[in-house]
């Protein structure tokens, strides 16, 4: 079976034992999603972006913070310092470039207090506090 593509001058051979219909299984492995924070936006259509990742020490085993600087192509530099961003593996678009940045949605900041409906307690509390004063008129 003759393999090829258009970023290949040759054509590759595949043995016949490595062909999807003799049994053997294909390995897909993920594309690699990181995210992080921009940390820098000097140059044109390129972020700086910093991911922190916690791992074990190796002779402590207590997990530390591991802070890697990432390049990531931003096309229409639309990302500022302090934006988080996800960056998705594409294919090299330069020597150190192998990611795009991807905008994530904001994180819900609210508290938990505030996303629970308030007890009955608190709304008949509430619904005292909005009647207004009995007027005196004579």
């Amino acid at each position: 079976m003759l393999l090829s593509s258009p970023l290949v001058s040759q054509a590759l051979r595949v043995s016949p034992q490595l062909q999807p219909g003799n049994g053997c299984r294909l390995r897909i492995e993920a594309a690699r999603q990181l995210t992080g924070r921009v940390v820098t936006t000097k140059a044109d259509k390129t972020v700086g972006v910093e991911v922190v990742r916690l791992a074990p020490h190796p002779k402590y085993k207590r997990r530390e913070r591991i802070k890697k600087k990432y390049q990531a192509h931003d096309p229409d530099n639309q990302f500022k310092v302090g934006d988080v961003v996800e960056l998705r593996s594409s294919r090299p678009i330069s020597k150190t470039k192998h990611f795009i940045a991807v905008p994530l949605p904001p994180r819900d900041t609210r508290r938990k207090s505030q996303l629970l409906p308030p007890l009955q307690s608190q709304q008949a509390a509430e619904d005292d506090d909005q009647q207004p004063p009995p007027s005196t008129a004579q």
